[in-house]
């Protein structure tokens, strides 16, 4: 993977001569090498060097491809970055000012010698729409964070505590290929479960509902999934509540759509809710962007006027939280298209239950 062709043509429209990458995540976006070091210039006029130190200097050089790689060690790091940025006639520099710390971003203007102009949202809205060899990473992410989950159902017993089922869970992303989780799992049973992001305990699941968020982070990208299953036969009023989120995100998936806003999107959920009379117990947003961060741009809440672009990857994810109760979350990933979306996400969606 390599976006700097593209981040390059970007900066026609931003009023800059370059962009300076400082984020891990977007250093990985626009080179496909991953480091916890380094700072990436891409110039408006093609050209792009990344500054590294020797730890990275040989797997860096021998990885990247449409930058030049240069090491650190023998000149000032900022004397050889504003080199580089005078030879290609730089004066105004974008920036990561979301990705920066105070002190960071004080000290890098008064050394560097362009004048900084905000550049996260170029970035940022890059990230938003996928390329087809980011889909086929996402994908199998999805695949392999499915197959996990549905293998991790046998383990569900009376005697399997939270915290060894979360374990349980990750041990089989990691086996079928992730290189690690997207997040640490939710994994809360009985009344913990009207916790939306819950920490798994060491104590055995509970009667009642048990909600599972889980994601697999593969070659750099996330999933990121939600079942909920009963522990025990559910009452009506928990059959109620589960049937009700689910038809609410099956109204979004339905409704979804590039073009639309995130205002919109999250309405047709809400409204699905408040019609059936939970409308103040759906506590958060609907929907995140997807990707190399498990939480991008766009998000899809009441307020959010982002506008959905075809490309983008975003979660699906009702809820109904009934404090000291019970709570239900279920989430797909999906793709935007002109016309619908794609549901990256095959796991069923009935309710399963098991014994307590």
């Amino acid at each position: 993977m390599n976006n700097i062709k593209k981040i390059s043509a970007a900066l026609s429209g931003a009023d800059a001569g370059a962009i300076f990458v400082t984020s891990g995540q977007n250093r990985y976006y626009a080179t496909g090498f991953r480091s916890s070091a380094g700072d990436l210039f891409i110039c408006a006029d093609g050209a792009a060097a990344l500054f590294i130190d020797a730890r990275y200097y040989e797997e860096a050089s021998r990885s990247i491809t449409g930058a030049e790689v240069i090491c650190s060690n023998d000149k000032p790091l900022l004397d050889l970055e504003n080199d580089f940025l005078a030879a290609h006639g730089v004066e105004r520099l974008a920036v990561e000012e979301g990705s920066l710390s105070y002190a960071a971003y004080r000290r890098l203007e008064e050394t560097l010698k362009p004048a900084f102009v905000p550049g996260q949202k170029l970035l940022r809205d890059l990230r938003m729409v996928k390329s087809p060899e980011e889909m086929e990473l996402m994908l199998a992410a999805q695949r392999i964070a499915d197959e996990a989950f549905t293998d991790t159902l046998k383990l569900i017993t009376p005697d399997i505590t939270e915290r060894e089922l979360a374990a349980e869970l990750t041990c089989r992303m990691l086996r079928l290929g992730a290189e690690d989780k997207s997040f640490d799992p939710i994994v809360v049973s009985g009344s913990l479960s009207s916790v939306p992001h819950g920490k798994p305990r060491d104590v055995k699941l509970q009667r009642g509902f048990l909600t599972m968020d889980f994601g697999a982070l593969y070659r750099g990208y996330c999933s990121d999934t939600t079942r909920t299953v009963a522990i025990g036969e559910p009452t009506e009023e928990m059959a109620r509540v589960y049937n009700t989120v689910l038809a609410a995100q099956t109204e979004a998936i339905r409704a979804a759509h590039a073009g639309m806003t995130g205002r919109e999107l999250d309405g047709v959920a809400r409204q699905v809710i408040r019609d059936a009379g939970y409308g103040e117990y759906f506590s958060h947003s609907l929907s995140h962007g997807v990707g190399i961060d498990i939480h991008e741009f766009p998000n899809c809440s009441p307020r959010s006027e982002d506008v959905l672009a075809p490309g983008a990857v975003i979660s699906m994810e009702p809820g109904i939280y009934l404090p000291g109760r019970f709570g239900v979350r279920i989430e797909d990933v999906i793709e935007l298209t002109g016309d619908g979306c794609r549901d990256l996400t095959a796991l069923p969606k009935e309710l399963l239950v098991f014994c307590a």
